[in-house]
């Protein structure tokens, strides 16, 4: 992939929805699904590939036009990378999320320095907001703290898993200010700056290849180009939305093929799986009334309404059970050949926990509802 494919500007009609997600679709049958396995087990990070996908326009689609965005392309191309591989549809998230981020700022400083970088994939990256995330809901209490200097702000602290990082890498996130109790700003964090150190992780379950890093902040400079928003508080009231809608993606890639696993096995197996409870077309039903929701919510992410802010966490709860429910029947459908190593069912089945343990997670999502 040569570099100016990849610096040159993903133009807004460049691309219609329809071909960025077909083309997604075949670079995930072609070039993913092949090195799914290894992805899982944490021997490959598919660096190259997330670049070739900026290439034909997957993290751009959701840029504002006008004031106005629409997720639904964004969501699309990642169930149809999920459809494929969980942890690179976890990735897309993150990609896709520090999209948004850079997209909805106001600092021209922080714009001029990126432009389109993160867009076309020519720096990749990710999110550093699930603590943050639990914070504002009373789970956690902020991990960076950072006080004003000259032309910046000094960094401390540290965050125990940030995703979608490597060398020349940077992630959005939330620190508190020490010098203005309450205060909290949002800002880039690079990942190349010498007073940050990336942690390699113990093994996960699953999705070992997602570049995720332990990261810690030695008094790190963040100069005022990479503040995402100061105060960060209605910043992070506009771009939440997207945050969790653009993970449903991850959600209904699964459950499409956890259906279609059922489907595989239903010519040997299909006259005793009839018996089990939970059939491939009942989660046909569920997935068609989970995207129809998605698509609707994700056509107007700034919606400010209370209610608007309830639907999207109502259904990203909805979309997380179904995950598991969907890869533990085709764990069932397909009995001991699904218990095998090399059989995807029992990948699914642990990618599927991880959509609803991931921020915000099920018992957060649950407790927020609680809340409203």
């Amino acid at each position: 992939m040569g570099s100016s494919a990849v610096s040159r500007r993903v133009a807004d009609d460049d691309l219609a929805p329809a071909s960025i997600v077909d083309q997604v679709a075949t670079i995930a049958r072609k070039n993913l699904a092949p090195m799914a396995a290894a992805i899982d087990a944490g021997t490959i990070y598919p660096d190259e590939l997330l670049r070739r996908l900026g290439d034909i326009g997957a993290w751009a689609s959701h840029l504002p036009k006008n004031g106005r965005a629409d997720l639904s392309c964004a969501i699309q191309a990642i169930a149809a990378l999920g459809e494929v591989c969980g942890a690179t549809a976890f990735m897309a998230w993150c990609q896709n999320t520090l999209v948004w981020y850079a997209a909805n700022s106001d600092n021209p400083r922080l714009i001029a320095r990126f432009g389109d970088k993160f867009a076309t994939g020519q720096i990749l990256g990710g999110t550093g907001l699930s603590n943050p995330m639990k914070s504002f809901f009373g789970i956690e209490k902020l991990k960076l703290k950072g006080r004003k200097v000259e032309g910046g702000y000094i960094v401390r602290g540290a965050l125990p898993w940030v995703s979608n990082l490597g060398p020349g890498h940077f992630f959005g996130t939330i620190f508190e200010r020490e010098d203005q109790p309450g205060g909290i700003v949002m800002f880039l964090a690079d990942c190349s700056a010498p007073a940050i150190t990336l942690q390699p992780c113990k093994a996960f379950l699953a999705m070992d290849g997602t570049g995720t890093y332990g990261v810690q902040f030695r008094d790190v400079f963040v100069p005022d180009d990479l503040v995402l928003a100061d105060p960060a508080g209605p910043f992070v009231k506009k771009i939440r939305s997207g945050f969790i809608l653009l993970q449903t993606g991850m959600a209904t890639g699964l459950i499409r093929d956890c259906i279609n696993i059922m489907n595989e096995v239903d010519a040997p197996l299909g006259h005793v799986n009839r018996y089990l409870p939970q059939q491939p077309v009942n989660f046909q039903e569920l997935l068609a009334e989970l995207e129809t929701e998605a698509m609707a919510l994700a056509r107007d992410p700034y919606n400010e309404e209370e209610s608007y802010w309830r639907k999207v966490v109502a259904l990203r709860l909805r979309a997380g059970e179904a995950s598991v429910a969907a890869a533990h029947a085709a764990m069932l459908h397909c009995g001991a050949r699904g218990y095998l190593r090399s059989h995807r069912a029992q990948r699914r089945l642990r990618e599927a926990y991880f959509v609803a343990i991931v921020t915000p997670a099920t018992k957060q999502l649950r407790k927020m509802l609680a809340d409203m």
